[in-house]
């Protein structure tokens, strides 16, 4: 029972991703709420089109939809993003309950269906179950972040390359960890800033380059980089195996 509630997490550790979909914004801040305290990462979208634009961005691990969207049909918002992601699960809402509009959510390939109202425990577990079978894990009592040869152990705050401890003060750990919680996923200033430091952005972004440059020093020096600038975006990191690295 206890491993049904464990937190859960993506093969390289970092949090599921979940897209969040309704034009009831209220909603939609509660269900974001909910399953963030789950300790998710989660995306909010109010129309169809924003909902595709954010799963291209995000690339979500589960979505939840609503099938009643302003502009374009729940429907209509599976089919394009499942172009790019065909196997990424769906729990639909819909504030209609005629059991043919169940049908035609799941004939058309949805895997859930939650119809309005709800309680948000009972999305909430339904979530968990498709991210489960979409390969999300229990996290393990020792919780370990790996990228490419990187490793961070958040109990034990030791971190390793290629099998190397590399020594980091407290604010170069959050700030690393934070980068691994996201591989591969661009991080702006303003976002580093407000969760490592807790500042809202206005003139500290020099902070977070100074800290960069500590960290590539400690992480990159004399090896194959793995922390990147994206020009005017930000800061990803990405594993060193490979040659898709930005510059």
């Amino acid at each position: 029972m206890a491993d049904s509630t464990a937190p859960l997490t993506r093969a390289d550790g970092s949090p599921p991703r979940v897209l969040v979909v309704d034009d009831e914004k209220n909603l939609t801040e509660l269900l974001a709420m909910a399953m963030r305290y789950e300790g998710w990462e989660v995306s909010v979208a109010h129309t169809g089109r924003t909902a595709v634009e954010q799963a291209r961005a995000v690339v979500p691990d589960a979505i939840v939809l609503d099938l009643m969207l302003p502009d374009f049909d729940g429907l209509e918002v599976m089919r394009r993003v499942r172009q790019r992601q065909p196997h990424v699960p769906v729990l639909f809402l819909t504030a209609r309950d005629a059991v043919e509009d169940r049908v035609t959510g799941l004939t058309a390939g949805g895997d859930d269906y939650v119809t309005k109202p709800f309680s948000l425990e009972e999305v909430v577990a339904r979530v968990r179950a498709l991210l489960r079978r979409a390969g999300a894990s229990a996290r393990t009592s020792t919780s370990t972040l790996v990228v490419g040869d990187l490793e961070l152990d958040e109990d034990s705050h030791e971190v390793r390359r290629g099998g190397d401890e590399i020594s980091l003060t407290a604010t170069e750990f959050e700030l690393l960890r934070y980068l691994m919680r996201n591989p591969r996923r661009v991080l702006s200033k303003a976002q580093i800033l407000d969760r490592v430091w807790s500042y809202d952005f206005g003139g500290q972004s020099n902070v977070v380059e100074l800290y960069i440059s500590y960290l590539r020093k400690k992480i990159d020096a004399g090896r194959e980089p793995m922390i990147h600038t994206m020009r005017g975006a930000g800061y990803v990191l990405k594993p060193a195996t490979g040659s898709d690295a930005a510059d």
